[in-house]
């Protein structure tokens, strides 16, 4: 028969009480406990029993205590800093080291790790994070100064350098990192044209995002410092891709022209400028060796002059000589004197050819020279007919 039945158990539960009993009795549950854990209790008369000894609850309250206050001690590891709260408001910071605070709930600790070099990517995930993929594509492009769309992959390293400002003045730093760095590159491409941003504006683009990140990262207060901007990659969108290459290729073609051009520019220019110093080199010889030559004729003229005004005859005659040998000496010609006696007939063809030196100095044989002939002439009255050569007149 259950229990719950009518006349079953004598019309009690399982417990051994009586279904239709009232809620228990306090005093009877306090005089219970007292006995298993006091020693003793009242007896049915009603006496009062001994409770625990003081000594007894003292201890039990000086080792919770203590164990309260040993769960106050903590380490901070190298690299990190812990942040004190005292009921929630900021306390202090600590070093690395073994520290205490008070227990639980009146203090309690947050690690922060400042050594840590923590990344955000823009435009990219080099893994799937929260955000999900959705929001690359929308990150990546971005419009430039001369209304073109440009894909732009950033990554910005940065570390925590004031930790209390890290956990208290934004509610999620690294997200704000992130924004605020695709803001600022937005900013920057913004202003910039598409070439200079695609081709050699990347450093300076990169270093623009670096300041302007940093300077609206502590005007928010974050205690976040950005150690490097690098920009990963910039493209044009994937539709425009190839036609906007050719047009990068002949930039490259025009610049090599160029470059070429320079060169032989600066090839050609010195070489002009040498001739240049060669030429004015050698006028300044000319007109120093002309100017010489124009002083020490004047001074021999002086001298002859002055050995003129003491012998005309002697002078005029060795003037005329000197210039007879100057002119003669020039001219294959040989002048014979008709002074009615023999004349010597010279082989002209054998002296007005090379001497016999020269022609041994070339490895030819010397031929002997003839003897000369002597035949008698006529004498003459006139000594220029000689001199003009012709015969003379009778």
């Amino acid at each position: 028969m259950a229990w719950n039945e009518p006349g079953g158990s004598g019309n009690r539960d399982p417990w051994g009480r009586r279904a239709d009993a009232g809620p228990p009795d306090l005093d009877e549950v306090f005089r219970r406990l007292r006995k298993r854990f006091g020693g003793g209790g009242n007896d049915n008369r009603g006496g009062a029993a001994a409770g625990p000894p003081p000594a007894l609850w003292a201890g039990v309250l000086a080792l919770l205590a203590a164990l309260w206050l040993l769960s106050g001690f903590y380490v901070v590891r190298e690299g990190e800093r812990g942040v004190v709260l005292r009921f929630g408001k900021f306390a202090s910071t600590t070093t690395p080291g073994l520290r205490w605070h008070l227990p639980y709930p009146v203090e309690r600790v947050l690690q922060v790790n400042i050594g840590e070099i923590r990344t955000a990517e823009i435009g990219y995930r080099g893994q799937i994070g929260a955000r999900g993929e959705a929001d690359v594509s929308q990150e990546s492009q971005m419009l430039t100064a001369d209304e073109n769309i440009v894909d732009v992959k950033l990554a910005v390293q940065y570390r925590v350098k004031d930790a209390a400002d890290y956990v208290f003045k934004v509610r999620d730093p690294d997200l704000t990192v992130a924004q605020v760095a695709e803001s600022a590159i937005r900013e920057v491409v913004g202003k910039s044209r598409m070439e200079f941003i695609l081709t050699e504006g990347r450093d300076a683009v990169a270093q623009q995002v670096a300041v302007l990140l940093q300077e609206t990262l502590d005007r928010y207060g974050t205690g976040i410092e950005v150690t490097s901007v690098n920009m990963q990659d910039a493209q044009p969108p994937e539709p425009v891709q190839a036609a906007f290459f050719d047009a990068v290729k002949a930039r490259e073609d025009e610049q090599r022209l160029i470059n070429e051009a320079q060169a032989y520019r600066n090839e050609v220019i010195p070489r002009a400028r040498g001739e240049v110093a060669r030429i004015l080199a050698d006028a300044e010889a000319y007109q120093g060796q002309t100017v010489a030559r124009a002083e020490g004729d004047g001074a021999r003229f002086e001298q002859i002059a002055t050995q003129y005004r003491a012998a005309p005859q002697v002078t005029r005659q060795r003037l005329y000589l000197e210039t007879m040998e100057q002119v003669l000496g020039r001219t294959p010609k040989v002048l014979l004197g008709g002074d009615g006696n023999p004349v010597t007939l010279l082989p002209l063809d054998k002296l007005l050819a090379p001497s016999v030196t020269e022609s041994a100095q070339a490895g030819a044989p010397a031929e002997p020279v003839p003897p000369p002939i002597s035949l008698p002439i006529r004498p003459s009255r006139e000594r220029s007919d000689y001199v003009r050569g012709r015969e003379p007149r009778s």
